[in-house]
């Protein structure tokens, strides 16, 4: 989804047969309502291999098969297990790089909650820089030429790039207002006015991001190939380019098309200060076990279709070990029935 980039691709019958190799057959024993071994399928799912699930009362413990091995126990036990067979990519958590950030901050005492936001912030920026990536190549294209055969012709292709920001739209919502109803409002309990500035630049970017969807939709009825069209996305590029190089503030209108790429910028930094300025400040509100709980409980609450319908979305624009990382932080604190959904999302 999103991948607009035209491949080269050969047939099986161009392909010698001995080069042909079929993936490594690894069977996953376990039960079906089990969270663990959800867990575990969720997991096979990164790897370079073809699973077969076969669903048991009879195993206790999630229990993977793999050539003549064997190996049944938690989950994190098979994962290392399943790293040490196939290593790329990596699934399990490394402590010495699950507790280092790019600003250095982060350490065991550092709240569940603050890597939870940290993650999300990733996800965000991947699916901004792709949106970047697609909307290049859209202009490169000039709306004549068709890209990846999956995208349909150029009009249904424009309607994909529009539901795939609404996906976006939608999470970066949610993101903003879990922070301003929760992790906001911690901090502002302890120094009153230390969100200011960060509200502030969510108010700015609401009016930014809605404009972004109605130009889209403005798009999605335009002539592809017309000079209308051709110039509006030469624009969007020029502009795009003028941004990440300027040093100073370019001023927009509510109908200006450079939204879109304007709000990826302010986004970026956004998140960049917010690491740098404010998250490192939630180890300082010292709070206890069991508020650190509340506070993911009620953040995860803020973020309802972002951890329903739009998981699996969401979990598209972190690294495998990002995106283990964060089940396995979330599902200690989701309740089971959202747990469920979460995983039907991905693995069914």
């Amino acid at each position: 989804m999103g991948n607009c980039y035209s491949s080269v691709k050969k047939s099986p019958a161009e392909i010698a047969p001995e080069m042909v190799k079929s993936p490594p057959v690894v069977k996953l024993y376990g039960p079906r309502d089990s969270f663990a071994t959800s867990h575990i399928r969720l997991a096979i799912l990164y790897k370079p291999v073809k699973l077969q699930y076969v669903p048991s009362d009879a195993h206790e413990n999630p229990t993977v098969v793999y050539q003549s091995d064997v190996v049944s126990g938690s989950v994190e036990e098979i994962l290392r297990y399943l790293d040490s067979k196939f290593p790329d990519p990596p699934l399990a958590v490394n402590a010495a790089t699950a507790l280092s950030s790019i600003w250095g901050w982060c350490g065991e005492a550092t709240p569940t909650v603050v890597w939870v936001v940290v993650l999300q912030h990733r996800s965000i920026n991947w699916h901004l820089e792709r949106m970047v990536k697609w909307a290049e190549d859209l202009e490169a294209r000039g709306g004549k030429a068709k890209g990846d055969p999956s995208m349909g012709s150029p009009r249904m292709e424009v309607k994909k790039f529009g539901k795939s920001y609404s996906h976006l739209l939608q999470v970066m919502l949610e993101h903003a207002q879990m922070e301003e109803t929760v992790l906001f409002q911690i901090l502002e309990s302890q120094d009153r006015g230390l969100c200011k500035s960060a509200n502030e630049e969510h108010g700015s970017h609401l009016p930014i991001m809605n404009g972004i969807k109605e130009q889209i939709k403005t798009m999605a009825v335009m002539n592809p190939g017309s000079p209308e069209y051709q110039e509006t996305l030469a624009y969007l590029l020029s502009r795009l380019k003028l941004l990440r190089v300027s040093k100073y503030t370019v001023t927009v209108t509510s109908i200006d098309p450079v939204y879109y790429f304007f709000c990826q910028d302010k986004c970026r930094s956004h998140f960049e200060e917010e690491e740098r300025e404010l998250l490192p400040l939630m180890e300082a509100a010292e709070m206890n076990k069991s508020q650190q709980e509340k506070v993911l409980q009620q953040s995860l609450e803020a973020m309802r279709e972002t951890h329903s319908h739009l998981y699996r979305f969401f979990m598209e624009g972190l690294r495998p070990d990002d995106a283990m990382h964060y089940f396995g932080l979330i599902k200690r604190y989701c309740d089971t029935v959202r747990v469920s959904l979460m995983l039907h999302m991905m693995v069914d």
